[in-house]
């Protein structure tokens, strides 16, 4: 039994980390062809992928026994953390730039994330 948890453990970081990475990657690219929909669009893909990264860190911090409250708390963190990272990274890429907007974006997605989350398991606690 320990065996596999400290197998899930090791499997719940490394996904963070790969999608870390994934982000990281489209950040460094100097455009993105998604040719816009409607306006505002790159602000929900912010949102969605950062809704993502939240699950992603709620997965590998569960493994911290923290309370729950502190659990969530912690996930958004890194996650808003994560968001001003990478708008911050893309100061630096030519032709790329740097939105504060982007980052609140990409914390509304994880707290959506992570309030969806405290209600599954609120839920589930009755």
């Amino acid at each position: 039994m320990k065996l596999i948890q400290h197998y899930n453990k090791a499997l719940d970081g490394i996904l963070l980390i790969l999608y870390c990475s994934f982000i990281y990657w489209l950040s460094d690219q100097s455009s993105l062809s998604s040719p816009l929909s409607f306006p505002h669009q790159d602000k929900v893909m912010h949102l969605g992928a950062y809704f993502i990264l939240a699950a992603f860190t709620a997965r590998a911090f569960r493994h911290f026994q923290l309370s729950i409250p502190l659990w969530l708390l912690a996930s958004l963190f890194f996650s808003s953390l994560y968001g001003a990272s990478d708008e911050w990274h893309q100061s630096f890429v030519i032709g790329r730039s740097s939105d504060v907007y982007d980052w609140i974006a990409d914390t509304t997605g994880a707290a959506l994330c992570l309030l969806s989350l405290y209600m599954l398991q609120k839920y589930r606690l009755k």
